[in-house]
């Protein structure tokens, strides 16, 4: 208890001669430099909020408006056009003083007419860079063939970037966004029927015609009315209904279902000491939190652009969890934590990262880490596998949460967990491709980190990291309050800084000097009735993760600079690729779901690219049939071309599926039912595909580190009879693939070289 006797700042007690007082400086002194730390973070804040309430100006620009504004006059000129004497006349006491008073007058007058002045250059400027944001015909033109449209729009662009700030924070571009437009009805549905075409028999294709046809004529306007309205009120029309209808009410396990994985580095381990990799990775996690918080990261950009997304998901990535509810659960969200929750051998600890207002050292953390590493205890009753209940269903846990959880012991244990900077799991086990069997070994460590034993993650944080005992690491993310390349650009930081920036000594621990004080991590205590539903829980949770395949496989054969060779977009080629794959595993084709962003636009998440097209099918057809080389490779370019086409529109607002499911909500709304809809949104994906983009190849020196390669990471299958395909593009020669599947379904197999995919 020597940490609870270093909180009490001051004792006194009451004797005979007096009240005796006693002060314990140190205590005083860690109080004091946590205050400190707090106000910088509120001046820091208060400081951002002033140069985002500016943007895309600067707050010095101020100077330069008013300093010309005060030398025009000083030539005898009035720029305000008799402004600066009507500002004059409405000032207090401006008629009466002497002279030099008036002086004074006439110089706050200019001062306040540069002030509006300037404010009006700013919301003119803003203005201006939200049409140029608005404009997104640039992505369709092809290369040596620019309208004279877009070369207009890519000078006022640079012509707005000089004027605007040279470095803008995180948020910056955040209220000069767009919003997402709403697709015209009649677009949308020729979209979707163009989009089933190869999957539909003519009588099947003619049906769906019909209903849609039905749904325009007599319901589907009726619901984009309504959709219409929500647009001009709502920030964007689809974020808050995806979140909360695909994610937050889904009342099955989020394991699996919806959290998805990421790997460490796939030929380098850069320790083999799991305490240090701890230390190293917590540091690195929080360095970048605290460039979140002071908003020091870069806006991302579309790759090769100088055009912003939406950062709004950033908001939400650390002091995040999800809380269960009956009917719906809840993202809770904490200003501010200085702790991290570690799990280890079934013992759950809290484990202070900040000292008097600083950021311990990573050798500090690997200390604290290897205290946890050596404690002797056995955990308590109920203890060890707790975290089954975020891994079941959510209406049990939400019932358990509220029976056992809110209030006592229990509840300061949990408010632990979910206050908690992030999750840290010290597992165990070793995993990686190192040993007799590198490719097992990939597919146990994919399992490893989607569900790991359902009881030795807690799925509920917004993410929760994994070392293991060998100094591999990955990470567990939950799904619900952000997309997959938000998560990758933390982890591509944190590898980065981890093996490049922070290193480790000869012997493998972390670099900086301990404080021998820190007191030992704390370990929470539980008092869990043996009644809790955790076994039902963790009943359901180990049944779905018996029934999962997973298998990662390396592709080294060639790579995007081949395939870039051949004038394809490598993205492109690897679905058509998929496609042909599941064709020869299946013998039909599937309806295909690859995700694209919409982050263009604020608050943006998610859009569906159909890549299954009458395109694709035709190529496959035609090389299954043995057609001629030339025609095949006009029919994969056209291919090509048309999945170009379908991610730009998915891009830029003009996807069937978000708007679909936007009018599907608003019939719920209304107590409508509409027979179209709800064959639309039944119908299953077989193969659900992501890519995970590379967004920081700058901190990845291939060239003179060839060897610290990522692997990605992926996720679970979406249908039962389906597969969940992730990829990941690294350098030039490498495709590093995730591919899930159920094993309960005969008809379906993730393992490759067991005869599923040939690509």
């Amino acid at each position: 208890m020597a940490e609870a006797h270093q909180a009490v700042a001051f004792q006194f007690t009451i004797t005979p001669e007096g009240i005796d007082l006693q002060l314990s400086y140190q205590a005083l002194n860690l109080i004091y430099r946590s205050g400190v730390r707090s106000w910088k973070k509120r001046v820091s804040r208060m400081r951002n909020r002033v140069i985002k309430g500016v943007f895309p100006a600067s707050p010095s620009s101020w100077l330069f408006v008013a300093i010309g504004i005060l030398a025009t006059m000083y030539m005898q000129s009035d720029p305000s056009m008799g402004l600066i004497s009507k500002i004059q006349q409405h000032l207090p006491l401006s008629k009466c003083g002497p002279i030099s008073f008036d002086q004074g007058q006439t110089m706050l007058s200019a001062l306040v007419f540069s002030t509006l002045l300037w404010l009006s250059l700013i919301l003119a400027l803003r203005f201006c860079l939200k049409l140029l944001l608005s404009y997104h015909q640039w992505m369709f033109e092809q290369h040596g063939r620019i309208s004279n449209t877009t070369k207009i729009w890519y000078y006022c662009t640079t012509l707005v970037r000089l004027f605007s700030s040279q470095k803008p924070l995180l948020y910056s571009y955040q209220t000069s966004l767009p919003h997402l437009p709403v697709p015209a009805i009649k677009d949308t549905l020729s979209r979707y029927l163009e989009s089933v075409r190869p999957l539909l028999e003519d009588t099947q294709y003619k049906r769906m015609t019909d209903l849609a046809n039905q749904f325009e004529s007599n319901l589907g306007n009726r619901l984009q009315r309504y959709l219409k309205l929500k647009a001009l009120w709502a920030t964007n029309y689809v974020s808050d209904w995806w979140e909360e209808y695909i994610y937050l009410r889904s009342r099955g396990p989020i394991m699996v279902n919806s959290n998805y994985y990421g790997m460490d580095f796939l030929y380098v381990t850069p320790t083999p000491v799991q305490a240090a990799r701890a230390g190293n990775t917590v540091t690195a996690l929080l360095l970048y939190r605290r460039k979140v918080n002071r908003e020091e990261l870069k806006p991302s950009r579309v790759p090769g652009t100088d055009i912003p997304l939406c950062a709004a998901q950033c908001e939400r990535m650390f002091n995040t969890t999800r809380t269960p509810g009956v009917e719906t659960d809840v993202l809770q969200h904490w200003q501010d934590s200085e702790f991290v929750a570690v799990y280890h051998r079934g013992r759950y600890f809290k484990l202070w990262v900040y000292r008097a207002g600083r950021l311990l050292s990573p050798r500090e953390i690997e200390h604290q880490m290897q205290k946890i590493l050596d404690d002797p205890s056995p955990p308590l009753p109920g203890e060890e596998k707790l975290g089954a209940l975020t891994s079941g269903d959510r209406i049990p846990w939400a019932q358990t949460r509220k029976q056992y959880f809110s209030s006592g012991v229990n509840k300061r244990s949990l408010d632990a967990i979910e206050r908690s900077a992030f999750f840290v799991t010290l597992d165990t086990e070793d995993q990686g491709m190192e040993g007799d069997d590198p490719v097992g070994n990939l597919d146990r460590y994919a399992k490893s980190l989607l569900h790991g034993k359902c009881y030795d993650r807690w799925f509920d944080k917004s993410f929760s990291i994994v070392i293991y005992k060998n100094g591999k690491s990955g990470l567990n993310a939950e799904h619900s309050w952000a997309d997959a390349p938000t998560v990758a650009h933390l982890w591509e930081y944190t590898l980065a800084t981890d093996a490049f920036q922070l290193g480790y000594t000869e012997d493998g621990h972390c670099r900086g000097e301990v404080d021998r004080s820190l007191p030992h991590p704390q370990r929470l205590v539980w008092d869990i009735p043996s009644e809790t539903q955790v076994s039902s829980s963790l009943a359901v949770a180990q049944t779905l993760a018996d029934d999962v395949d997973c298998h990662v496989f390396p592709f080294r054969e060639f790579g995007k600079g081949r395939i870039k060779k051949c004038r394809i977009s490598p993205d492109a080629f690897i679905q058509i690729s998929l496609q042909l794959a599941y064709f020869r595993d299946r013998g039909g084709f599937c309806l295909t779901y690859e995700a694209s962003m919409t982050r263009l636009f604020r608050e943006g998440r998610t859009e569906t690219v159909r890549s299954c097209s009458n395109e694709s099918c035709a190529f496959i057809r035609a090389l299954e049939d043995g057609e001629a080389e030339d025609q095949c490779r006009q029919l994969l370019r056209r291919a090509s071309e048309k999945h170009q086409n379908l991610y730009r529109m998915a891009m830029t607002g003009a996807g069937i599926d978000r708007h679909l499911f936007c009018l599907y909500v608003v019939s719920k709304y209304l107590g409508v039912e509409s027979a179209f809809l709800k064959e639309v949104l039944s119908e299953p994906w077989r193969l659900s595909t992501s890519q995970t983009p590379v967004q920081q190849m700058e901190l990845f020196d291939l060239k003179n580190h060839p060897d610290f390669v990522s692997l990605g990471g992926g996720f679970g299958p979406v249908a039962d009879d389906g597969y969940g395909v992730s990829y990941i593009i690294v350098g030039e020669d490498m495709i590093n693939f995730h591919v899930s599947s159920k094993h309960s379904c005969t008809d379906t197999v993730s393992n490759w070289n067991q005869g599923w995919s040939q690509l």
